[in-house]
């Protein structure tokens, strides 16, 4: 399942492991440790502390992914607590035993999914390559083992060619029926959040085979949508929907081809150790 949410590492403190919300908040002063400013997740969590009445008094902090990973690894290895926004398929999911606080409110959404989105024109200026992403689908479990390869030190393009080298009947249905081009241009705009990093390197790898020379454009949520929309970039697999990103749809979705899903089983949410016996969003204080 791949899903969004704040993850609360280990606590050191008895009262707190033992399901005391307020002892927890105070041990971290009542901080959340965020990731880039305006991602859906930082706007989802920002209307959670404004709905649940326990929550404020806490403060978001802005960070980036590569951060609050670094950051809720530390925190773990120490056995300190600490609350970050997260998603899976992550590589922290495969390291770590968590789980995702229930959300009374419905916050953060039921199940979401990645979508993919294209500027329109590139069916019939690049047909090969609107093919292939219009046929990319794949599972959280395939997302997940590129991950868990670039957090161990595998650069990210040979982590995805490794994958796509290892799974050639999955990328033998992407290609289906898309003949081969010579040196022609193909951009992907995404943004720096591990899921997305490993999506969009497999899939330039794949467009890369059949002879495009690819462009990887990173970006922020919405500079990333803006950028499809206006040309500056041909496509994206890395849109999160209805939810995460659903402000960006309403401003830039006339302006977008919507190809469709290419992962399901997303979802946000308040996620902690499975150690910790808090079940719910309700019991931080």
């Amino acid at each position: 399942m791949l899903v969004f949410g704040l993850v609360l590492a280990a606590c050191s403190n008895d009262s707190a492991s033992e399901g005391d919300g307020d002892s927890i908040g105070k041990a971290v002063d009542y901080k959340i440790v965020g990731i880039e400013p305006g991602a859906g997740i930082m706007q989802a969590t920002e209307k959670a502390l404004e709905e649940y009445d326990n929550l404020a008094d806490w403060n978001l902090v802005e960070s980036s992914s590569s951060a609050m990973a670094t950051e809720l690894q530390k925190a773990i290895e120490k056995q300190e607590p600490i609350i970050v926004t997260g998603w899976t398929p992550h590589w922290m999911f495969a390291k770590f035993d968590l789980k995702y606080l229930e959300d009374p409110k419905g916050i953060y959404g039921e199940s979401e999914s990645l979508g993919t989105f294209v500027r329109k024109g590139l069916k019939d200026d690049q047909p090969s390559a609107y093919k292939v992403l219009d046929q990319f689908y794949w599972e959280p479990e395939d997302m997940e083992e590129v991950m868990v390869n670039i957090h161990d030190g595998t650069e990210p393009e040979e982590a995805a060619a490794s994958w796509v080298e290892a799974n050639s009947d999955k990328v033998a249905e992407w290609t289906k029926g898309a003949e081969k081009v010579n040196g022609e241009k193909i951009s992907l705009a995404y943004v720096a959040w591990d899921s997305e990093i490993a999506s969009t390197n497999v899939v330039g790898k794949v467009l890369e085979d059949l002879g495009y020379k690819v462009e990887l454009i990173q970006l922020d949520a919405g500079p990333m949508f803006a950028a499809v929309a206006e040309g500056d970039a041909d496509a994206m697999v890395s849109a999160w929907l209805p939810v995460t990103h659903a402000s960006y749809i309403k401003q830039y979705g006339d302006q977008l081809e919507n190809l469709g899903e290419n992962l399901e089983g997303a979802k946000t949410g308040l996620v902690v150790p499975s150690y910790v016996d808090i079940d719910s969003i309700e019991e931080l204080k």
